[in-house]
């Protein structure tokens, strides 16, 4: 395993970055230097944390191997989902829909890939682009399966909790909605948010068959306008 940076590189570093020898200049470098380095730390560990959801594994054994309790983990990487007030009828449908995509499929958890295909069922600007694209609902299933296989459907009873990353989708659907001036949010947003996180699935299926984010906005703002 590579060696974390010591606290003696981490100062040195900070400093060289300080560009200065005022403390206060120093320790404005620091704290930005850590905030970064604690963003990376979270990033890295849903990534696996997501990995694990994916290969079926339980709560308990990824708690175990993160060394805290099952409460812990999930406090940590199961946040609460956002108000869906803002949400239009479309959008809850997606999301509803996204539960039942990840049910069909056996996998126990919700991610972005079942958001995705949540959009297909509910209808709407979002699968009115995504067809323009040529991106059918065949071919985003068809990817899924390739890298997450089907399981039995007996095997899930509920609906699956959503892992970080879909979660983080949500969030920054809002985001979305917001920085086009909206005052809802809708399955267009949602769409959006799917490609802000180049690491989740959706993001890199929509990038497999050929779906552009800034052709996708434009496409949007067009439709909207």
């Amino acid at each position: 395993m590579t060696p974390a940076p010591t606290v003696a590189e981490l100062v040195a570093t900070i400093r060289s970055e300080a560009e200065s020898t005022d403390a206060l200049d120093q320790l404005a470098v620091a704290a930005a230097t850590v905030a970064a380095l604690a963003e990376i730390g979270d990033s890295v560990l849903s990534h696996f944390v997501d990995q694990c959801r994916r290969d079926g594994r339980s709560w308990t054994e990824i708690s175990g191997a993160l060394g805290v309790t099952k409460q812990a983990a999930h406090k940590r990487f199961m946040p609460a989902t956002p108000q869906l007030d803002r949400f239009t009828k479309r959008a809850r449908a997606a999301l509803r829909a996204a539960g039942e995509e990840a049910v069909s499929l056996g996998h126990n958890y919700v991610g972005t890939e079942h958001l995705l295909l949540g959009l297909y069922q509910a209808g709407g600007l979002a699968a009115d682009v995504l067809a323009a694209a040529n991106v059918t609902r065949a071919n985003v299933i068809e990817e899924v399966v390739a890298r997450t296989p089907r399981v039995a459907m007996h095997s899930i009873t509920t609906t699956p909790p959503y892992t970080p990353r879909a979660t983080f989708a949500l969030d920054r659907a809002v985001a979305e909605s917001q920085s086009l001036g909206h005052d809802f949010v809708g399955t267009e947003h949602l769409l959006l948010a799917l490609f802000d996180d180049s690491e989740g699935l959706a993001a890199k299926i929509l990038a497999d068959l050929g779906a552009d984010r800034e052709r996708t906005r434009a496409r949007i703002i067009e439709r909207l306008s």
